[in-house]
C-alpha cells in the first residue's frame, strides 16, 4: 500500500490529468483489416458467459480462459476448445501475455482492479465488468494506469453503448424537458437478489473441491470459506460487493452522468436501513450535489441526484400524468418544462405528453457505438487506438468514483465534502478509511 502522501501526489497528477502518458505499449501494435484481436476471459462463468460469447460474436478470437472454479472453467473449454486455460491469472499474463491483445475481467468486484491493472502493465487492453472497481481509489488508480501504459480500457456497462442512450443524451441536451436540476436514480437490488443487512458471519465451511479458495479472496482480507458466497451471493459482504449501489449505479448513474456532465459532486449524504461493518443495507437513500457547472453545451444549474434501492422510491413529479410511474429500475429526470422517464439503462419517454408531441429531436451528432454494442466498440477502439465509449480514464473511472462515494457515505454514516482533486473529505476525516482497503500481500495495485 502505498503511503498517504505518495498515493495524494498520484492522484492529484490524475485529477489533473497531467503528466500521463497518451501512447504506451498497448497501443503500439497496428491490425490489418482481417486481424483478429487475441482476448483472454478472466471470470468464465456468471456474467462471464455472456461476455465471452459477446466477445466472439464481436470479432475476439478467445484464446485464454482463466476461473477459480475449475467446474466453470471446464464448461467454457468445451466451448472454446482452442483456448489454454489458467486457474490463476497472474499465471496466465506470466505466461501467455505475448500471445494475448487483450483481456475482459468478469470476476467479483473485489478483483476488478488487481485483475485489470496486472493486465494493462502488461500492455494488454481491458474491458472490465461494472462496477469498474471495489473502492474509489480503485477507480482512480485504474485510470491512472490506463493512461500510462496507453492501452485501450473501458468499463463493460452496456447501456452506454446503445443508440438509445444517445438519442436520450441529445434529446436532454436539446431541451426537451428544460433545465434538468433533480434526477432520481432507481434500482430494485438487493431485493431477492443476494442477502444484505448481517451483522455476524455464517458458520466457517469447506470450500467446494472445485474452488480455489485463496485465489478466490485475492486481494480480500485472509479468511474462511462460508457458505452462500460462491457463486453469486458475495455482493451483499463489504469484503468483496459493492452491495445494490455498486452492482446498478454504474448502469442507471451513465444517463445522468453523460447527458448533464456531472463531473463529481460537492457533496454526498446517506440514509440507510440495516448496514454494518461487515455488509450493505437492506435498503437506502443516497443524496448527491452538483454545482453549476461549464459543459461542452453551456452552463448549467446545479443538480440534486438522488439513489433509491430496497424497494424504496421518490415521489410522483408533478410532470406526470395518469398511467405514468416511477420505474423500478431506472431514472427519472425532472427539468424546468417536464420530466423523462428512464427504464433501464435508456428507454426513455418524455412526460407530460404536450411536452412529448411539442419535441423536434435534433439531428444525431454523438458517435455511435458500432452496431449498438459496447464489446464491439471496445474491440472497434483498439483497432484504431481511439478511446471507447466508456472510458477508464475519462469517462467511467470518474463515473464510478462517484457512484462509490455513495457506499462512503453509507458505511461512514457521515455527510461527505468531497475534495476530488486530493481525494479528501475535509469535514469527515474519518470516512476517508473507506475510499480504499487494505491488501493481503501479494495483491496489492
Amino acid at each position: 500500500m502505498k503511503t498517504l502522501l505518495q498515493r495524494r501526489q498520484f492522484i492529484q497528477g490524475v485529477a489533473a490529468g497531467v503528466g500521463l502518458a497518451v501512447v504506451g505499449p498497448g497501443r503500439a501494435r497496428t491490425y490489418a483489416a482481417n486481424d483478429a484481436i487475441h482476448v483472454g476471459m478472466i471470470g468464465v462463468g456468471g456474467i462471464g458467459v455472456p461476455n465471452r460469447h459477446a466477445i466472439a460474436r464481436a470479432g475476439g478470437k478467445i484464446v485464454a480462459l482463466c476461473d477459480v472454479d475449475r467446474q466453470r472453467l471446464e464448461q467454457a473449454g468445451r466451448d472454446h476448445p482452442d483456448a489454454r486455460r489458467w486457474v490463476d491469472f497472474r499465471e496466465m499474463l506470466e505466461k501467455q501475455a505475448g500471445q494475448l491483445d487483450a483481456v475482459m475481467v468478469s470476476t467479483p468486484d473485489h478483483t476488478h482492479a488487481v485483475a485489470s491493472v496486472a493486465a494493462m502493465r502488461h500492455g494488454l487492453h481491458v474491458s472490465c465488468e461494472k462496477p469498474l472497481t471495489h473502492s474509489v481509489y480503485e477507480a482512480r488508480r485504474m485510470a491512472q494506469v490506463a493512461e500510462e501504459c496507453g492501452v485501450v480500457a473501458q468499463m463493460d456497462n452496456e447501456g452506454h453503448g446503445s443508440p438509445r442512450m444517445r438519442e436520450l443524451v441529445e434529446a436532454v441536451r436539446a431541451g426537451a424537458i428544460g433545465p434538468v436540476r433533480e434526477v432520481h436514480v432507481i434500482s430494485d437490488r438487493p431485493a431477492g437478489w443476494w442477502p444484505q443487512g448481517m451483522d455476524t458471519r455464517p458458520p466457517s465451511t469447506q470450500p467446494p473441491a472445485h474452488l480455489a479458495w485463496d485465489l478466490w479472496l485475492g486481494p480480500a482480507p485472509q479468511q474462511e470459506y462460508h457458505d452462500g458466497l460462491h457463486p453469486f451471493r458475495w455482493r451483499g459482504w463489504w469484503a468483496f460487493g459493492t452491495g445494490a449501489l455498486g452492482d446498478m449505479g454504474c448502469h442507471f448513474f451513465d444517463a445522468p452522468y453523460w447527458a448533464l456532465e456531472l463531473g463529481h459532486p460537492v457533496s454526498v449524504e446517506a440514509e440507510h436501513e440495516g448496514n454494518t461493518e461487515l455488509s450493505g443495507p437492506l435498503r437506502s437513500v443516497v443524496t448527491y450535489r452538483f454545482a453549476e457547472r461549464q459543459t461542452s453545451w453551456g452552463t448549467r444549474p446545479p443538480v440534486v441526484l438522488k439513489w433509491w434501492d430496497g424497494g424504496r422510491k421518490p415521489p410522483r413529479p408533478e410532470a406526470f400524468e395518469d398511467g405514468d410511474e416511477v420505474p423500478g429500475n431506472g431514472s427519472v429526470f425532472v427539468g424546468d418544462d417536464g420530466a423523462m422517464i428512464v427504464r433501464n439503462m435508456a428507454d426513455f419517454r418524455i412526460v407530460p405528453g404536450r411536452r412529448r408531441q411539442a419535441f423536434t429531436p435534433p439531428e444525431p451528432y454523438l458517435d455511435r457505438a458500432p452496431g449498438g454494442d459496447h464489446r464491439r466498440d471496445w474491440l472497434e477502439a483498439i483497432r484504431s487506438g481511439r478511446r471507447p465509449g466508456s472510458d477508464v480514464a475519462t469517462y467511467s473511472g470518474p463515473m464510478t468514483e462517484v457512484v462509490l462515494l455513495g457506499n462512503v457515505a453509507i458505511r461512514s454514516g457521515l455527510r461527505l465534502e468531497w475534495q476530488p482533486q486530493e481525494m479528501k473529505i475535509p469535514n469527515a476525516p474519518s470516512a476517508e478509511q473507506y475510499l480504499e482497503r487494505p491488501y493481503r500481500e501479494g495483491w496489492e495495485l
